[in-house]
């Protein structure tokens, strides 16, 4: 059980990770600081988009409209720090 709650919370914090990098990449790009024809960037926009998008839709869906302000990624975050700890807790009590 302790071998499975491991993996499940490494799964979790890879995909926090791709979170991170979805809201770096696209802060970047909002700013200018990357180029959009490059196709590294595109490529790489392209596959968190892909990864992370479903989850911030629903998360986005639920939330109430906050202008300009896009919070989704926070929540995100928040919930997957959330259901790690819970799986680390819920393993070393049993």
């Amino acid at each position: 059980m302790l071998a499975i709650a491991q993996i499940i919370s490494l799964l979790i914090g890879l995909y926090s990770f791709c979170v991170i990098a979805w809201l770096v990449l696209t802060m970047l790009l909002s700013f200018n600081v990357v180029n959009r024809q490059q196709r590294a960037v595109m490529t790489s926009m392209y596959y968190l988009n892909r990864l992370c998008g479903p989850a911030l839709r629903v998360i986005r869906r639920k939330m109430p409209y906050t202008g300009q302000i896009d919070l989704s990624p926070i929540v995100l975050l928040l919930l997957l720090s959330f259901a790690q700890d819970v799986i680390i807790t819920i393993s070393l009590g049993q």
